[in-house]
């Protein structure tokens, strides 16, 4: 069997004209085999069915086991022993009364701050006060870094923009974030955007800076070659001014969030009725030692998330960091 036709010869005689037999050729179509395609037809891959994926567990764990390596346990090893070596100074510093230039006679031992955090932690009161100083955090911070990244580019990358603001910059820069306070107030007609004003204040400055900083740190080769290549100033901006300047972006980002942080908890303190810092105030006029140090860890640890986070979207937005002198490869 084959898959091209066969002839096979068949004879037939002719009685009247001719004695001798005639031949003649007669095709003879070969046997398909089960499954094969007809002759002359296109022959196809039938698609065989993808399987199903499963879940392993053991794959699971072993996918995480490859994070952990000597680095990252060394670092983390680190970062307990820091921790831990703080809470020790302040659990001794607590327990003996130390009273050499600074006094712990009055300062709450930290098994009253974890009783005062299990009494007051999932009340709604104390829920309130961290969601709405978020809330502030985020619209503050999130409108310096519109306002502030762009204009940081452009003031950066143009002599005629720079020479406009940087006079009304340098002014406004050494008034601390807390001076603002009492002009908030007059200006914005409710407390709750002048404490959004007093945080975007904060956070404004640094991330203008760094960014102007980093549009000029960028190496004048890479911006001549792009113009040379035929770039236009979108192009220009969008693939080799911002690359370049992101790591001063993110840098100025991180140091804005943690005067964010402290410009916030200001305002709260002196004009605010919600969040961390009239938490800390009032346990302060209460004369609520724990509290107020529960405020203060509060306050700590979610400057700590938020530096986190801008610090893990950095990472993402920048893997060629990892291949950069003294980068985690």
């Amino acid at each position: 069997m084959g898959t091209q036709a066969s002839a096979k010869v068949i004879p037939m005689l002719d009685k009247q004209t001719d004695p001798e037999p005639a031949y003649v050729q007669v095709k003879v179509s070969p046997v398909q085999p089960p499954g094969a395609p007809a002759p002359g037809a296109a022959e196809y891959p039938v698609p065989e069915p993808e399987p199903i994926p499963t879940v392993s567990l053991t794959r699971v764990f072993l996918d995480l086991l490859g994070y952990v390596t000597r680095e990252r346990i060394i670092t983390a090893a680190l970062a307990c022993l820091s921790i831990g070596a703080l809470f020790l100074f302040w659990y001794l510093g607590t327990k003996y009364k130390f009273e050499f230039y600074i006094r712990f006679k009055n300062v709450p031992t930290p098994y009253e701050v974890y009783t005062q955090l299990t009494q007051v932690g999932l009340s709604n009161k104390y829920l309130v006060n961290i969601a709405i100083s978020v809330r502030r955090i985020l619209v503050g911070f999130m409108i310096a870094t519109i306002i502030g990244v762009p204009l940081g580019l452009t003031i950066g990358k143009y002599q005629r923009v720079r020479d406009f603001f940087m006079p009304v910059i340098e002014i406004l820069r050494p008034i601390p974030a807390i001076a603002w306070v009492p002009m908030s107030i007059m200006l914005w007609p409710n407390n709750e955007a002048s404490i959004v004003f007093i945080t975007f204040i904060g956070a404004f400055f640094p991330i203008l800076l760094n960014t102007i900083h980093g549009v000029h740190s960028l190496d004048g080769v890479l911006l001549r070659a792009a113009r040379c290549l035929g770039a236009s100033e979108i192009r220009l901006f969008m693939n080799v001014i911002l690359p370049g300047s992101l790591p001063h972006i993110f840098t100025g980002l991180a140091v804005g969030m943690g005067v964010a942080w402290v410009s916030l908890i200001a305002a709260e303190m002196i004009s605010g009725q919600f969040g961390v810092g009239y938490f800390t105030w009032e346990a302060y006029s209460l004369v609520d030692y724990p509290a107020i140090v529960l405020g203060m860890i509060t306050i700590g640890v979610l400057g700590l998330a938020c530096s986190g986070i801008i610090r893990m979207v950095g990472v993402l937005l920048m893997p060629w960091l990892a291949f950069a002198p003294g980068g985690k490869r």
